[in-house]
């Protein structure tokens, strides 16, 4: 029996992911809360100490985003002149040090409170060790075929930086008769 509804010939939308559900209105309450507490602020002190207080957030997250810049750089540049890869030792704190940077940029006091906390180095530790541990679970969990094989095969380099050679294999479709040929080896 029919209901008369045409069926769709278009497949299915896969469903969005709650980050991409949530994060705009994430995002949008933060920015009402951060301008609504700039103007509490701003009514119990003064609106100039508001003012001094963007400022000298922006500066101090200029400074320590130029630190952290400059340490990374000097890493590498050690690294280079070592003749091997940077270690991840001395620039594990960088990054959250670059974003505490760029919170402390942003206008507003939650944004400064969050990117102080993210310039405590124990912090930094367990915010590192914590995105360590999700990223390499999700790897795990990951389809295989997915973007999780180019990150196991970047993990699976070696030291001397190398390339070890290989086939391509190209898998063919079900269904398709075409014939290939082989592709000839990469050289460098």
């Amino acid at each position: 029996m029919t209901t008369g509804a045409p069926t769709p010939t278009y497949p299915a939308r896969p469903r969005r992911s709650r980050m991409r559900t949530f994060l705009p209105l994430g995002l949008a309450a933060w920015l009402v809360l951060e301008i609504w507490l700039l103007t509490v602020v701003a009514g119990a002190a003064s609106g100039f100490a508001v003012f001094l207080l963007l400022v000298a957030g922006f500066v101090l997250g200029s400074v320590v985003i130029k630190r952290a810049g400059r340490r990374a750089f000097q890493n590498l540049n050690e690294a280079l002149q070592r003749g091997g890869a940077p270690s991840s030792s001395g620039s594990s704190g960088n990054g959250l040090m670059m974003l505490g940077g760029l919170l402390l940029m942003i206008p507003g006091l939650i944004s400064d409170a969050v990117g102080l906390l993210l310039l405590i180095p124990p912090v930094q530790k367990a915010i590192g060790r914590y995105a360590e541990r999700t990223f390499d679970r999700k790897l795990r969990e990951a389809a295989p075929g997915t973007l999780s094989d180019a990150f196991q095969q970047a993990r699976m380099q070696r030291p001397d930086g190398k390339v070890v050679q290989g086939e391509v294999i190209v898998r063919e479709e079900p269904g398709d008769d075409t014939p290939r040929e082989p592709r000839p080896p990469l050289t460098r």
